[in-house]
C-alpha cells in the first residue's frame, strides 16, 4: 500500500504502529495549541490588551459580548476548515494556531477579571488542574472503551446549539446563567471530548492529526472556561 493511501485511510484500519503514531501526533498538537494559547495570553497581559478588553467587554453591555462570540465562532469555523485541508500542511497549522489565538482572545477579558480578584491566580491554577485531569480521564475512556459512542454526536450538537441560544438570550434579555448552566456545559464538553476522542481512533484519516487536534482543543478550552466559571461562583 502506498504512503499516499495510508495518509488518507481511517486510523482504525491502519497498522498498530501507524495508529499509535497518529494518536501521539494528535495529542502533541493539542499540547502545542495549549502552549500557543498560553503564549498569546502572556502577550495580551504584558501589552495591556487583556485589561483593555476587560474594560471594553465588562462595561460595554451584552452587545459587545455577542460581537466577540460571533467573531470567535467565525474564526473557529475558518480554523476548522483550514485544519481539515489535508493537502496543505501550512494551512492546517494556520488553522490550529488561529484557533488558539481565537480562544486566547475570548479568554483574555475573563482571565483579566479573574486575576483581579483575591486568590484569582490560585483559582485559575485549580481550574487548569481539574480540566487537565478530566480531559485525561475522558481521553482514556474514549480510546479504550469498546462501546460505540457515536450516539453522543447529536446530543452534543443539540446541546451546544441550545447553550448558544441561552447565552444569546441571557445577553439580550439580561437574565443570568447560574451554577447549573456551568455544570451542564462541563458535562456537555466532556461528552464532546469522549465522542471526538473515539472519532480520532475510529474515523479520522491517518493524515488528519491537525484537524483532530483542533476539535479536541476547542472542547478542552470550553471545559476549562466553565470549570473556571464554576469555581468563581463559589465566592
Amino acid at each position: 500500500m502506498s504512503t499516499e493511501t495510508n495518509y488518507y485511510i481511517p486510523a482504525a484500519q491502519a497498522s498498530e504502529t501507524d495508529r499509535a503514531t497518529f494518536v501521539g501526533l494528535v495529542y502533541q498538537h493539542v499540547a502545542a495549541a495549549v502552549a500557543a494559547f498560553v503564549a498569546f495570553e502572556v502577550v495580551m497581559f504584558v501589552t495591556g490588551i487583556a485589561g483593555a478588553l476587560e474594560d471594553f467587554f465588562f462595561t460595554g453591555g451584552g452587545g459587545r459580548w455577542l460581537l466577540m462570540l460571533g467573531g470567535v465562532m467565525v474564526v473557529q469555523w475558518f480554523a476548522g476548515n483550514a485544519a481539515a485541508d489535508l493537502a496543505n500542511p501550512s494551512r492546517q497549522y494556520i488553522g490550529l494556531f488561529g484557533s488558539a489565538f481565537a480562544q486566547a482572545l475570548i479568554f483574555a477579558p475573563f482571565l483579566s477579571y479573574v486575576f483581579g480578584q483575591a486568590g484569582g491566580g490560585a483559582t485559575v491554577a485549580e481550574a487548569a488542574v481539574i480540566t487537565g485531569i478530566g480531559f485525561a480521564i475522558l481521553t482514556g475512556i474514549g480510546i479504550f472503551t469498546r462501546k460505540d459512542l457515536s450516539f453522543l454526536r447529536p446530543i452534543v450538537m443539540w446541546g451546544f446549539g441550545l447553550a448558544l441560544l441561552a447565552i444569546v438570550g441571557g445577553v439580550i434579555f439580561g437574565f443570568g446563567l447560574g451554577t447549573w448552566f456551568s455544570v451542564a456545559m462541563i458535562g456537555l464538553s466532556g461528552a464532546a471530548i469522549l465522542f471526538q476522542t473515539q472519532n480520532v481512533v475510529r474515523r479520522y484519516p491517518i493524515g488528519s492529526h491537525v484537524a483532530a487536534a483542533v476539535g479536541l482543543f476547542s472542547s478542552l478550552m470550553t471545559m476549562f472556561w466553565y470549570v473556571l466559571r464554576l469555581l468563581m461562583s463559589r465566592d
